[in-house]
């Protein structure tokens, strides 16, 4: 028996995955245990969790896969170096934080001091891990695989073709040409400054118009190769000490773009400033110029190799607009994005990567993202035991239903307008709630999206909220066709369709959707059954179960949620909490 623990440390989404012979058994993000955003630094808390499902301690474990090598493209960074002579800082915090990425043994000792790791740590190309994370977990046995991120090991984007157990590496971009570099400084230069906002850019840019598509093309430079290109008189990154933070904690990164950025797009917006129509058309001219240099790549990969398939992975994966676009801007015919497309998916891509290095066959497809802690029934009724007080105070009344009722019920309530958190199972890998920690409602309300920012979300009224649909109803509702299970694919809703669930319906006519079976999940599968057979309407509104924090990991997170917003109802396995007096 293999034990292989996968990490992603010292980055954003700080993560951890465990394999026993090659075979998933956890994997969770640190920022669910920490409770803070992105949580940058060693993972010990998801380790922990993943020793803890696996039945296993440290000293279990045979093999640390690490999901960077900080000798990976070390020509690359001395040529670099040597020509364009950065300022010393940068120099020198890029050799710092390479010394305290090297320890990743010595944190364990200090997280697990009464267990020794007596196995071999492995340095994984970041890339590399990127990759075999789509490709390894695909439907595919043969497919081209690309990779696209802001920056890691000195590549921001890396691709090639995968065939069983191995991937060919063909192409690379170094540092410090990288679309991701691009999309996060429009993502700054627009006002939003925190670590992931780029979402927010792409939720942004249908309310506006390519406008500025000639100024970003002067920004991104597309070659024949199929690679891109950065004007670095437009950036920063490459020359001056940028305010980083990876560690224990909230990640942050400074200012990317340079002054000249300005005189290309007008001044920046600062974050309290009023959204302008400039901005919107900003947004949508980056998220056009993305496209544009996405879809030059995929298609000069086509052309090559001639296959049907593709498997995305980095961050630039999560960008579902792009990715629901594929199969109609692009000849491949079908597409894989695992749920954890960004840096906390390298936990497991670097772990498979090293369990196939090591002689190990494919396991199974990933079709469903549920890897994280369940807790059952005993543990739910001993939380509403002790807080009985509270509950009461709340005027919420307590009952437990079995099955056939509580999916019923559940399905009535959302039909009636009501807000309903919904906590079943595995907690899910990756950054979308996918109906085990979820806020569900209605999505023929036009009003629903102003309800749930009211009562719980308060979040930016351009963001879109996702539908949930039955699986074998997708080609009915959408333009598009597929399977879309991790919510990773934005398709156009039919247009006869979209009046009726005006609540997922985007501003531009489309709807980012996830796609759910009985297989991969048959109680969320059998509520929107219900919610189906009661209104005709084959989905459901799903947002992730938070406010302004990670999703819930816990029962008693999840009640705190509950009892400190609006919600109306609270749904844990099969025990219901409802307000006497459902919230308006």
């Amino acid at each position: 028996m293999s034990l292989i623990l996968g990490l992603n440390a010292f980055h954003g989404d700080a993560s951890a995955c465990i394999l026993r012979d090659g075979v998933m058994i956890a994997a969770a993000e640190e920022e669910r245990f920490r409770r803070i955003k992105h949580w940058a630094g060693f993972p010990s808390e998801a380790v922990r969790y993943c020793l803890q499902a696996a039945g296993a301690n440290l000293s279990d474990v045979d093999h640390i896969a690490l999901n960077q090598d900080g000798r990976a493209n070390l020509a690359r960074k001395v040529a670099f170096t040597l020509k364009q002579r950065p300022e010393m800082a940068l120099v020198l915090e890029r050799l710092r934080n390479k010394h305290e990425r090297a320890g990743a043994a010595d944190h364990l000792a200090r997280a697990f001091p009464d267990a020794k790791f007596k196995g071999r740590v492995h340095a994984v190309e970041h890339h590399i891990a990127h990759l075999s994370s789509a490709f390894h977990v695909s439907p595919f046995e043969e497919a081209v695989v690309v990779s696209v991120d802001g920056f890691g090991d000195f590549a921001s984007a890396a691709w090639g073709v995968g065939r069983g157990t191995r991937i060919e590496v063909e192409g690379r971009v170094h540092f410090p040409h990288s679309l991701g570099i691009f999309y996060q400084a429009i993502t700054q230069f627009i006002g939003f400054p925190h670590y992931g906002d780029e979402y927010k850019v792409m939720g942004l840019a249908p309310y506006g118009q390519p406008t500025y598509l000639d100024a970003m093309r002067r920004i991104v430079r597309l070659l024949p190769t199929g690679a891109f290109e950065l004007d670095l008189d437009y950036f920063r990154h490459h020359r001056e000490k940028i305010d980083y933070q990876w560690e224990d904690g909230s990640p942050h990164v400074g200012s990317l773009f340079s002054d000249r950025l300005a005189s290309l797009l007008g001044p920046a917006r600062a974050g309290d400033e009023p959204l302008e129509q400039r901005h919107k058309d900003i947004a949508r001219s980056a998220q056009a110029m993305y496209e544009e240099a996405f879809f030059h790549l995929l298609n000069a990969l086509h052309s090559k190799h001639r296959l049907s398939a593709v498997a995305l992975s980095g961050g630039c994966a999560m960008n579902s607009v792009a990715n629901g676009k594929v199969t109609v801007r692009s000849p491949f015919s079908s597409l894989y994005v695992q749920s954890a497309a960004g840096d906390a998916g390298g936990a497991i891509g670097a772990a498979l990567s090293v369990w196939h290095d090591l002689g190990g066959a494919r396991g199974e497809v990933h079709t469903h993202a549920y890897w994280g802690p369940s807790f059952d029934a005993g543990e739910v009724d001993a939380l509403i035991d002790s807080r009985a007080a509270s509950i009461e105070a709340a005027g919420c009344r307590v009952e437990r239903l079995d099955d056939a009722a509580l999916f019923e019920q559940t399905a009535a309530a959302i039909a009636r307008g009501e807000v309903v958190g919904w906590f079943q199972g595995r907690m899910e890998w990756g950054p979308r709630a996918l109906g085990n920690r979820s806020i569900l409602g209605d999505p023929r309300r036009g009003d629903m999206k102003d309800i749930l920012n009211l009562k719980i979300k308060r979040r930016e009224s351009f963001r879109p909220f996702a539908p949930s649909v039955l699986r074998e109803a997708v080609p009915d509702w959408f333009e598009l066709d597929g399977d879309v299970p991790f919510m990773m694919q934005v398709y156009p809703i039919r247009m006869e369709r979209r009046a009726t669930i005006a609540a997922v319906t985007h501003v531009d006519g489309t709807g980012r959707l996830q796609t759910v079976t009985a297989a991969a999940n048959p109680r969320y599968h059998a509520l929107i059954t219900a919610f189906h057979k009661l209104t005709g309407v084959p989905m459901v509104l799903n947002t992730s179960f938070n406010e302004n924090e990670p999703v819930v990991c816990t029962p008693v997170e999840a009640l705190d949620c509950f009892l400190r917003t609006r919600m109306d109802r609270l749904v844990m396995g099969n025990l219901v909490l409802s307000r006497t007096q459902p919230h308006a």
